[in-house]
């Protein structure tokens, strides 16, 4: 009796363990919205040979950016790709996986899927810019095409992008 309520609640625990690892769309998300949107492309036929779906990938990864395009790249859906698993996205897709199960077999093939992540904006309205990290305030400058010529301190580049925002952020009344 005693050994099965221990393998009862041994059972319980790796179930809730293996719940709890579930990918989730924040842990790889160019790859869980990228998938979703693509497959959202795809009619009814098309979903259900892999190799009809091969094709409309490809098709799907030439019109993609940024982001998106490294993802392809990483699957085999570019031409230029050196390698490819795309099998490991268009068999699933065929069998209706989620695109979170999806990716999380690919991240098993190929960890750099899920390493992509999306660049966070930066409200600079409403962020404290002391708190931000000197490479995000390297950022700003770069995306304004500024520089900050003899910035040593945290406090330098903080100083430079206050006098540069008036000419780049619209505060609103």
């Amino acid at each position: 009796m005693k050994s099965q309520i221990v393998y009862i609640v041994l059972l319980g625990v790796a179930f809730m363990a293996q719940s709890s690892l579930a990918l989730k769309e924040e842990d790889c998300e160019v790859c869980v919205k990228t998938v979703r949107k693509f497959a959202e492309t795809l009619n009814d036929a098309t979903k259900k040979d892999f190799k009809l779906i091969e094709a409309e990938f490809k098709k799907f990864c030439k019109q993609q950016k940024n982001k998106e395009q490294r993802l392809c790249y990483y699957l085999g859906g570019l031409e230029e790709s050196a390698t490819g698993i795309l099998n490991e996205l268009t068999k699933p897709l065929s069998w209706s996986m989620p695109a979170e199960k999806v990716c999380e077999k690919l991240k098993k093939m190929d960890a750099q899927i899920c390493d992509l992540r999306y660049e966070k904006q930066i409200d600079l309205n409403a962020v404290d810019l002391k708190k931000l990290k000197v490479r995000d305030l390297k950022k700003i400058l770069n995306d304004w095409d500024e520089s900050c010529e003899g910035c040593l301190e945290k406090t330098d580049f903080i100083k430079r992008i206050e006098e540069l925002k008036p000419k780049y952020v619209r505060s609103e009344l």
